[in-house]
């Protein structure tokens, strides 16, 4: 994983929002083994106390798991998988009709720039 961060979000939750996004996404499948705290904290270049925070915060969501002896398991319940997908997405279009909305269009010009046919998405950018 690219551990990248910006300074107007806490760490741990840039932190879940990554880890979260390689659930979603099935870079990490159902049923994984994450790494340890100590290897995740040393990959990302943070505090371990900070990636436990983080990873607390995924299981109190779901979405991983911990074993007593065995470590933590990305959830394998698919219901809670694609709850957060739904909401990882509603987030990214909520952005991206603010950024319309501070451009100064308004929600039927948007929908007919969407629909219009005139901007071509090709499957690889949409998957980069």
């Amino acid at each position: 994983m690219v551990w990248n961060f910006r300074n107007d979000l806490p760490i741990y939750s840039q932190l879940v929002d990554k880890i979260k996004l390689a659930i979603v996404s099935g870079a990490l499948p159902p049923g994984a083994r994450l790494a340890s705290v100590r290897e995740l904290a040393a990959e990302a270049g943070v505090n371990p106390n900070t990636m436990q925070r983080a990873l607390q915060e995924l299981e109190r969501e779901e979405m991983v798991y911990s074993q007593r002896t065995s470590g933590r398991f990305v959830t394998e319940d698919g219901a809670v998988i694609e709850r957060a997908k739904r909401r990882l997405a509603e987030e990214q279009i909520r952005g991206f009709l603010e950024g319309m909305a501070g451009l100064g269009y308004q929600k039927q010009e948007i929908l007919s720039l969407l629909t219009d046919g005139t901007i071509e998405i090709h499957e690889n950018e949409v998957m980069e």
